[in-house]
């Protein structure tokens, strides 16, 4: 009698019964719920942070009057474009600087048509662009006879649109559209040609990116000192968000940025840049309020919508222009 250890066939998970299936199974369907649970879990996070995010950035849209992170965006593309261009073949300056000055005339001539001020569009843009050669090519006294003709241009160009117009306006009109499309020029064209001519010189480009680095100086530190202390109204009228103390904290930061940028940039001595900060601290804070002026004049809130979270190119480059006759200014005194 064989025990049952020593011959014959075994039991074997093959013969017996399976209950693996069921139990893979139930792993299988808790795996997925667990699973579906976090991937909705997730889906509700991202959701809350995301309206989160939209709910803080139009709060703080809501009090500076901009897309904080869109502004950011555009800033940093034109600044990598600017400094490119001016570090790497300075010539090829002329196309930002055509495309900038082309496109901020065409903004404000476009605003003024908007408000009635017939200024002729096509000649002011085209002066614009040719003073940039001219400037950059030739030099401030073909920069000038540029202007002087690009005025002339556009003064004769409105004559001749209200000669062949049927419904003739009054004299009045047309002297204010003709002295608009001048105004035009004066603070667009010809503060900008500063901005080409100073590129054009010895260390011109580091000037540039200097008094650019010190303009932004001024709006990052009126923007982060009037944004969290600001209380008196600098020009409520003009600019209501525009405190007195935005504008300290902006002369501090450009004080600074000035000093580092006339130390370790252009090699001059500190006190040049003390004076450099302060003096476009007050530019750039006058172009501001300049341009407030003319959009409160027109009636309108931003020059135009061409920039996401800036507005017009206009509205981002007002500091800039008035703050480029100062720097070229400083910048004879210097080297002459």
């Amino acid at each position: 009698m064989r025990r049952p250890d020593q011959g014959g066939e075994r039991p074997t998970a093959e013969h017996g019964p399976d209950h693996t299936g069921p139990v893979k199974k139930g792993l299988r369907q808790d795996f997925d719920a667990r699973a579906r649970a976090a991937r909705t879990d997730f889906e509700a996070q991202l959701r809350q942070r995301k309206a989160d995010f939209g709910a803080r950035n139009e709060a703080l849209t809501a009090r500076t009057g901009r897309n904080l992170p869109a502004a950011i965006g555009i800033a940093l593309a034109f600044a990598v474009v600017m400094l490119g261009t001016l570090l790497i073949w300075p010539p090829s300056f002329m196309v930002v600087a055509a495309f900038l000055l082309g496109v901020g005339v065409y903004e404000l001539t476009s605003a003024m048509r908007f408000a009635g001020r017939d200024v002729p569009r096509i000649p002011s843009v085209a002066v614009a662009i040719a003073i940039v050669p001219a400037a950059f090519l030739l030099g401030q006294v073909a920069a000038l006879f540029t202007l002087l003709g690009g005025i002339v241009l556009i003064s004769l160009w409105r004559l001749i649109e209200v000669a062949l117009s049927r419904q003739k306006p009054s004299a009045g009109d047309v002297f204010r559209d003709v002295t608009n499309g001048l105004f035009v020029q004066a603070y667009i064209s010809l503060l900008g040609a500063c901005v080409v001519l100073l590129s054009a010189q010895s260390q011109g480009n580091l000037w540039v990116i200097g008094f650019i680095l010190v303009v932004v100086a001024v709006d990052t530190g009126a923007y982060a000192t009037g944004l969290n202390l600001g209380k008196h109204p600098m020009a409520p009228r003009i600019s209501p968000k525009k405190t007195w103390e935005g504008f300290a904290g902006s002369v501090a930061a450009s004080i600074i940025v000035g000093i580092l940028v006339a130390w370790l940039m252009l090699g001059l001595p500190w006190w040049t840049g003390v004076v450099l900060g302060v003096l476009i601290s007050g530019s750039a804070t006058l172009g501001d309020l300049t341009e407030s002026m003319i959009k409160r004049d027109l009636g309108i809130k931003d020059i135009s919508s061409f920039l996401p979270g800036h507005g017009g190119l206009l509205d981002r480059i007002d500091s800039i222009l008035p703050s480029a006759a100062v720097a070229y200014v400083l910048y004879l005194i210097v080297n002459h």
